[in-house]
């Protein structure tokens, strides 16, 4: 699970209660690699924020996704790379969100697109089954183009007694 650099931990005060104490990077990576569904934001070209649900895997410390050409995210990382992907609880007094900043680059090796297949059926079922092709995944009729997003920085909310407001920063 772990192949991410131990990151610069700091508890924000202004947003912790004074019982609160930082959450330990292993347990962040735990819960990114448990998590089921994650909101991915990206920036149409005119600014306007574009946000869409979607699966992700993480992997050597990472999170990957993926997603067809011609949609929306697609286009947009083709002008901004600079991604948010957000994951957690929609409770506001329980359970713990994290939110994943960095800059989505394009995965076209086939050997390490087979790795992230053999992740994504793992993880997911044999619904999310993948063939890997000239760079591209490939299911059913369609394909898809894999990202993946090393973080930058990565906030962690912990919910309930005590409000928590982790910040794990890299490189």
């Amino acid at each position: 699970m772990s192949g991410s650099p131990t990151p610069q931990t700091r508890l924000d005060p202004r947003y912790s209660d004074s019982a609160a104490t930082t959450t330990a990077w292993a347990d962040a990576e735990r819960m990114l690699a448990e998590a089921e569904l994650f909101w991915i934001s990206t920036v149409r070209a005119d600014g306007r924020p574009h946000v869409t649900p979607l699966p992700a895997v993480w992997s050597d410390g990472a999170l990957h996704f993926c997603t067809g050409p011609e949609e929306r995210k697609a286009r947009n990382l083709e002008q901004n790379p600079q991604v948010v992907l957000t994951t957690g609880t929609s409770t506001w007094n329980k359970g713990y969100d994290l939110v994943v900043e960095g800059e989505a680059v394009r995965v076209s090796d086939d050997g390490r697109l087979r790795e992230l297949a053999t992740a994504w059926e793992t993880k997911y079922g044999g619904f999310w089954h993948f063939e890997v092709r000239n760079g591209f995944f490939h299911h059913g009729p369609g394909h898809a183009v894999v990202f993946s997003v090393a973080p930058r920085t990565v906030f962690g909310f912990g919910k309930g007694e005590p409000f928590s407001q982790t910040r794990w920063r890299f490189g």
